[in-house]
């Protein structure tokens, strides 16, 4: 059996009007105007907020992995993440692309930390075998 999940945090959102609407957090701190990608519109998208969550958050679950592996991260560090809209036989889906600079840290020690981090990062998590998934090192 497994032990009960222990709930750190939860995120807790109102949202109205869809992709061309807005988005506000219980707290206050999260206040966004929504708009479809591709259109004049002047808030952000869908897609978007998950890359700035899913990113920062695999920068957390390499912090994490360092510390296990006893290494320091570069403080310059950086992850640009690219989530795709896409349409195929009627249906959406994503796709998406994490691209990890990791300066001066050797390419297989930077290549493991990637691979732990991967597995530690609930949004990684929550995306395998659902989402098409590049972790590219550059």
């Amino acid at each position: 059996m497994t032990p009960p999940a222990k709930t750190l945090y939860t995120a807790k959102t109102h949202t109205t009007g869809g992709r061309d609407g807005a988005a506000q957090s219980d707290d206050g701190r999260l206040d966004v105007k929504l708009s479809t990608p591709g259109t004049p519109g002047v808030g952000t998208n869908p897609e978007q907020l998950f890359a700035a969550g899913w990113s920062a958050c695999f920068e957390s679950a390499m912090a994490l992995a360092a510390r296990k592996m006893k290494i320091a991260l570069p403080a310059d560090l950086a992850i640009d993440a690219e989530i795709d809209l896409n349409l195929a036989d009627g249906a959406y889906f994503l796709r998406a692309r994490l691209n990890i600079s990791v300066p001066g840290l050797e390419s297989e020690i930077a290549q493991a930390l990637v691979q732990d981090a991967h597995q530690i990062c609930p949004y990684s998590r929550a995306t395998h075998g659902n989402v098409d998934v590049s972790i590219n090192l550059v």
